[in-house]
């Protein structure tokens, strides 16, 4: 995948074609779902000029390199070897360790000198859920720094998107099927990408 750097003017177009494209092509975006209106790109593209050139390429490249590991059903980077459906929770503790929390179906390894957090669920022993949550140190060059519309330059039109409720917060989530598994970005506002889901489609 070739990575391109866009101008404002240039992602406001993009953007727009995205949603028009949604709307011609089928994209669900429920009636729920806050289109992004051109304040809100606006609010976008001075929300990235806050970081450095060299910050948003890093992000860009930590974007991409979800995209392929995930049609095998894998993450990149430490746990590049784990796979959806496949990898047994006694492959993860003797990688990790035990986990720090376990909370709900997901079991948690929290960020730490500057290594990313993840979680991971399990059915009958496998795992069936990865959730990465970036780094915190230096979280612009990681996922802190890929927004909506980044998302949308970088990967075109998503599969789906919709608003959810989280632990009583509102939140965007933006489906994309990669063959037989579903990346899903989770973000908090358009700005602010919360964590990344992999499931099996």
């Amino acid at each position: 995948m070739s990575i391109k750097y866009r101008t404002k003017s240039a992602a406001k177009t993009v953007i727009a074609m995205g949603i028009m494209g949604a709307a011609v092509f089928g994209t669900t975006v429920p009636a729920s779902t806050p289109l992004m209106s051109a304040s809100s790109v606006e609010a976008a593209a001075a929300t990235s000029d806050s970081v450095s050139a060299e910050q948003k390429q890093m992000a860009i490249d930590t974007l991409n390199s979800f995209y392929k590991p995930a049609l095998k059903g894998q993450f990149p980077g430490a746990v590049s070897g784990f796979t959806i459906g496949k990898t047994k929770r006694t492959e993860v503790i003797k990688k990790f360790g035990e986990p720090a929390e376990k909370s709900g179906n997901f079991e948690w390894y929290t960020a730490n000198m500057g290594n990313p957090g993840y979680a991971f669920a399990y059915k009958s022993g496998v795992i069936n859920e990865i959730r990465y949550f970036g780094t915190n140190v230096e979280r612009q060059t990681n996922i802190g720094g890929i927004t909506i519309s980044m998302l949308w330059q970088q990967w075109s039109k998503p599969t789906h998107s919709t608003t959810i409720r989280n632990s009583g917060k509102q939140q965007i989530k933006v489906t994309y099927l990669r063959g037989d598994y579903k990346l899903d970005f989770i973000f908090n506002s358009r700005t602010d990408l919360d964590h990344i889901n992999l499931t099996k489609a």
